[in-house]
């Protein structure tokens, strides 16, 4: 009996644990949705409306707002299709480089055995504490005397040196990347990027996945440098398109802005369903193999 009452008393300490740890995650869940929701139900209201208060209920005038909009924009000199192919223009290549370049470097920190290794190591550690508001004003000035201020090539290029990348890869490398496998490639005459090209980043698609839903959104919400670096109206990113649309407080059409900021989620939350199943593999397949 006792035996019993011991398996009786465990199995109901581990449905508690369950039912604590399922309201935790629903909780959580809720409050990250939640800017979400609002976000959506705000750009079916009316600008009244929404400075009257919170509400979660939605209205009828989302249709209304995204006239308003293209009213709106006819004034200015740039639309949202345009904003919106600026963004792509950035924000595609930008990751593209960001998470490819990352990721051979942290391959060559942690395939390879050279002199300065802990120095670049540490290097990389330094640079990704210090925030890129200190080095902005040095940057612009090297801009200038290129003479790419006002293009896209200072917001695509700087992309490719991306510390927190480089951190992330370097820790699932070293769960994930065996060594004796890259030894094994070179053993059957596979040259280095052949190696990484073809063994080591399928390998990693996960990690990269995951990579790349951070850098794009990163990317895509970017304000302070595209602020500071594009003067031309035409050349202005999403971000700056909803900023401009908000420009005056005094005559700000909330329901308007609210449904360009509806605009602007779109391609995040198409990003993010095209690679979480690549996630979603990668834990299946690490679950499996454990």
């Amino acid at each position: 009996m006792t035996k019993v009452k011991t398996k009786d008393n465990y199995t109901r300490s581990l449905r508690r644990q369950r039912i604590f740890r399922t309201v935790i995650s629903v909780m959580f869940c809720a409050i990250s949705l939640f800017p979400f929701l609002l976000l959506v139900m705000n750009a079916t209201r009316t600008s009244d409306a929404i400075k009257s208060g919170i509400s979660l209920i939605p209205s009828t005038h989302f249709l209304e707002n995204w006239r308003n909009l293209l009213e709106k924009q006819n004034g200015m000199q740039i639309t949202l299709q345009r904003a919106t192919l600026n963004s792509l223009a950035i924000t595609v290549p930008g990751t593209c480089l960001s998470v490819y370049f990352s990721t051979l470097t942290a391959y060559g920190i942690h395939v390879y055995d050279f002199k300065f290794k802990k120095f670049a190591w540490a290097f990389i550690m330094a640079v990704m504490m210090v925030p890129s508001q200190i080095s902005i004003i040095g940057f612009y000035r090297f801009m200038l005397d290129l003479g790419l201020v006002d293009t896209y090539i200072p917001l695509i290029i700087p992309t490719i040196a991306t510390p927190t990348v480089v951190f992330f890869m370097k820790q699932y490398m070293e769960s994930s990347l065996s060594l004796e496998m890259i030894e094994a490639a070179r053993i059957d005459g596979s040259g280095e990027f052949h190696t990484f090209n073809t063994i080591s980043l399928p390998i990693m698609k996960p990690a990269v996945a995951t990579q790349a839903i951070f850098q794009f959104i990163a990317q895509w919400n970017n304000l302070f440098t595209p602020t500071i670096l594009l003067t031309t109206d035409s050349k202005k990113t999403l971000p700056l398109f909803v900023q401009l649309l908000s420009s005056n407080q005094f005559r700000t059409d909330y329901g308007v802005v609210y449904a360009a900021l509806f605009v602007t989620i779109i391609p995040l939350v198409v990003v993010y369903l095209i690679l979480s199943r690549y996630i979603v593999a990668g834990v299946a397949l690490g679950g499996v193999k454990g």
